[in-house]
């Protein structure tokens, strides 16, 4: 199959998640991140010792931003013609079929990716029913 032209290593500056301030003191605040904004907080005062809140410095390369691991970029396919939009372009996006496609229309949606030799991200999905059967 096709191998993507990326070869930059994908270097991510903070994979854990940032969780929200007193969350883990309270079970009626969740841990998804919100921005504290009272006016006595220590958290947006940025106090030692403090959770750190995200800020600019953290994003990634944008070079390697939204990479896969696989080096490709992705790119959501409904049907069988968006396909012919990664023709020129099948070294840096791989295709993905959206997650509302029957499996008929995915079958031939996978089968025309084998002939332009664009790499499907999840090809194997739905399909395993079908041949069992």
């Amino acid at each position: 199959m096709v191998a993507s032209l990326n070869k930059i290593p994908i270097i991510k500056k903070r994979t854990k998640a940032f969780v929200r301030h007193q969350s883990d003191r309270y079970h009626k605040v969740a841990p998804s991140w919100r921005k504290p904004k009272g006016i006595d907080n220590r958290v947006r005062r940025r106090f030692k010792g403090q959770i750190p809140m995200p800020k600019i410095g953290y994003g990634s390369n944008k070079k390697t931003r939204h990479l896969l691991p696989s080096g490709f970029k992705k790119f959501v396919v409904r049907n069988p013609k968006e396909l012919e939009l990664l023709l020129m372009h099948n070294k840096t996006f791989a295709a993905e079929v959206a997650h509302n496609v029957s499996a008929r229309k995915r079958t031939v949606i996978v089968e025309r990716a084998r002939q332009l030799q664009i790499v499907v991200t999840n090809a194997h999905a739905r399909l395993r029913t079908e041949e069992q059967e």
